[in-house]
């Protein structure tokens, strides 16, 4: 049956022309179910994941992001946008400079289009993060992930082109292009660079020859072991500087994971690290005793989180509407009218909200205040057949 309704959507294909690169670019895009069901008065901005190799990512990360942010009440991480770029060509766009080959990885044939990396960083600049801004509910903060040469090109943005984005994930790069000429970049100008407010997380393959453990292969010339001992290199001298130049930089090698699975558990580990901030911690205690001091706890939370995504983030209103109602029912009516009232600042387009704070009056006995909160609640959405009957309900007494 294809019905629409019968459908389960995750993501749209969306294009834009580019002049930089004089062709016609698909982007996947995924918005959290959050906004797609909010109605228009309601909605709210998200950060924004833009992934390279889209088509091969996509539905593990907007998977991966949603579960963390919105499934079983989890805040490990923000819901966030996923833009997906799948490639056109691949090695014209993920490569920073042109070689004629290099080997052992490269030969000639492959290699005839390499070198337009900056180009395309270019049209991520200029075109496509405009793009997404003008048309998706896109908040300041953006993140960048890419794999193999899509990590090449991370580490690439991250050093020519740092303010670009927030936060990179660079997995199992592809560091020994053009004779490691990248990593000899990083080596020579990382600890000189400014890296505030930046953070990086690398993840690191098991691509090692039999026999080979991450010491020895250091020291090893075989050729074919150049990917993982150039990546081990480039760990090294960022965790070396890092808390010099102000890159916030973790990094963890996956010695069961090859170069084709490394990406799900290093983007895994990623939100993890990039958002360890993130994460409200109520405890059960906090719920069955909701005061003020908890709407405090919550408070400080989202303005260490404003503080860090360096924009103005507000306590999720789910979150605070199911306080307000715990809080009526144990009759703690300080804590539920500052509750209710905390949401209707944040939210003030929001219809539902104003009809919680009118039920928080309702049931302390202040008629005229809920009286006023019903009608507000209607102002913003007179459909609401519920609220109707309780605001005549309460005029009619």
């Amino acid at each position: 049956n294809n019905k629409p309704g019968n459908k389960i959507v995750i993501g749209t294909i969306d294009s834009l022309y580019s002049g930089i690169l004089h062709e016609e670019r698909k982007i996947w895009v995924h918005v959290p179910e959050s906004y797609r069901q909010a109605d228009t008065n309601n909605r709210q901005k998200y950060p924004v994941v833009y992934l390279l190799d889209g088509d091969a990512h996509f539905f593990s990360v907007a998977g991966m992001i949603h579960q963390l942010s919105a499934v079983n009440g989890n805040t490990i991480s923000p819901e966030m946008i996923v833009v997906g770029i799948p490639n056109t060509d691949r090695t014209r766009d993920l490569t920073p400079t042109h070689v004629a080959s290099d080997p052992p990885y490269m030969d000639s044939a492959s290699s005839v289009t390499s070198g337009g990396g900056e180009q395309f960083v270019a049209f991520i600049e200029k075109e496509l993060v405009p793009h997404i801004d003008s048309l998706y509910p896109a908040a300041p903060y953006k993140v960048l992930i890419g794999h193999s040469f899509g990590g090449l090109t991370v580490i690439n943005t991250l050093m020519h082109h740092t303010s670009l984005f927030n936060a990179y994930v660079a997995i199992d790069p592809s560091m020994w292009w053009d004779n490691m000429r990248l990593l000899k970049e990083v080596q020579e100008n990382a600890p000189a660079k400014d890296f505030s407010h930046t953070a990086l997380y690398l993840g690191i393959a098991n691509t090692m020859n039999a026999g080979m453990d991450t010491m020895k292969v250091q020291y090893d010339t075989n050729p074919m072991d150049k990917h993982i001992r150039s990546i081990l290199a480039l760990s090294h001298t960022l965790a070396a500087n890092s808390p010099k130049n102000g890159l916030r930089f973790s990094y963890r090698y996956y010695g069961t994971d090859n170069h084709g699975s490394v990406p799900l558990i290093t983007e895994y580990d990623a939100l993890h690290f990039l958002f360890d901030y993130y994460r409200l911690n109520l405890t059960n205690n906090d719920f069955v005793n909701i005061d003020t001091t908890v709407i405090t706890k919550i408070v400080n939370h989202y303005d260490t989180v404003s503080a860090k995504l360096r924009y103005k983030t507000s306590p999720p209103q789910e979150i605070i509407n199911s306080l307000v109602y715990q809080a009526i029912s144990i009759k703690h009516w300080a804590a539920a009218e500052r509750l209710a009232l905390l949401n209707v600042t944040n939210y003030p387009t929001n219809a539902g909200l104003f009809d919680t704070q009118g039920d928080v009056y309702a049931a302390e006995g202040n008629r005229q205040k809920a009286i006023d909160c019903y009608k507000k609640a209607l102002s913003l959405n007179s459909d609401m057949k519920e609220t109707k009957a309780k605001l005549d309900s309460l005029e009619h007494k």
